[in-house]
């Protein structure tokens, strides 16, 4: 006669450690997929993936031949299509991955060539009055503004910030959003500060970065097309015509304060 202990063993299944960690991995996996798909267009193709996974399991379960056949055929290239679709997610969450603390605790990542072609940039922009808007994405997600504009997803240089501002460009009209180092869209189109006690010379490009500051902690430069100044807009404060240096030296600052992933 089996003992009690046996018989336990029989209704329950064995949990090792290595299966706690797979759950956990697994969890964490699909924890991030969610948190970089919401709220953008990728999570509605996301869905459409979802319910065709699901037709297909039907489909084997109610015996549908010809359904089954279709699906077991198209296998073969879901992988290259989920890579094809979901290319700036996956993208921008391996990017996430590489500035976690566990990475920077081998490798450590620096931002100063970014800030240093950025200030660059605008100190082009300035000289030649090229009006500009230079949103640094933060802690606040600003996926609807990037998606409102063109995706870009290049590397940050001087060269690429002045091409797109320049008059000429059909890029010029609208702002330009760097996340991760990255310029993630251009012509992005920021709303509008609403603060009644601006001066009346500031027009709609520095009332748009002004405003974009107020609904988030993005860290805002602002190129004037008329005067040929630099302004910065963080919290909702408006700072003018700072010099190159003073810019470097707040850039600096907003991006040290970021709490690392």
């Amino acid at each position: 006669m089996k003992s009690r202990f046996e018989l336990f063993n029989l209704f329950f299944i064995k949990v090792t450690i290595i299966d706690i960690l797979d759950i956990l991995v697994i969890s964490f996996i699909l924890y991030r997929l969610y948190y970089f798909l919401r709220g953008s267009r990728a999570a509605q193709m996301a869905v459409g993936l979802i319910l065709i996974l699901v037709a297909s399991q039907l489909a084997q379960l109610f015996n549908m031949v010809g359904i089954s056949w279709v699906f077991q055929n198209l296998s073969t290239v879901w992988l290259i299509a989920f890579v094809i679709i979901f290319q700036p997610e996956l993208r921008r969450m391996l990017m996430n991955l590489g500035q976690s603390r566990i990475i920077r605790f081998f490798i450590k990542v620096t931002q100063a060539k970014v800030i240093d072609d950025v200030v660059k940039g605008v100190g082009i922009l300035a000289k030649h009055s090229y009006g500009g808007i230079i949103v640094f994405i933060r802690n606040t997600g600003l996926k609807n503004i990037i998606e409102s504009g063109t995706r870009l997803q290049a590397e940050v240089s001087s060269a690429l910030l002045v091409s797109i501002f320049n008059p000429r460009s059909p890029l010029h009209d609208g702002a330009v959003l760097i996340q991760d180092e990255v310029v993630e869209a251009a012509k992005c189109i920021l709303p509008l500060s609403q603060e009644d006690a601006l001066d009346t010379d500031l027009g709609t490009r520095h009332r748009a970065g002004l405003g974009i500051s107020e609904e988030s902690d993005a860290f805002v430069i602002i190129a004037s097309e008329e005067r040929g100044t630099i302004s910065v807009a963080v919290h909702g404060k408006l700072t003018r015509d700072i010099s190159l240096e003073k810019l470097r030296d707040m850039l600096y600052k907003a991006m040290r304060s970021l709490p690392e992933s």
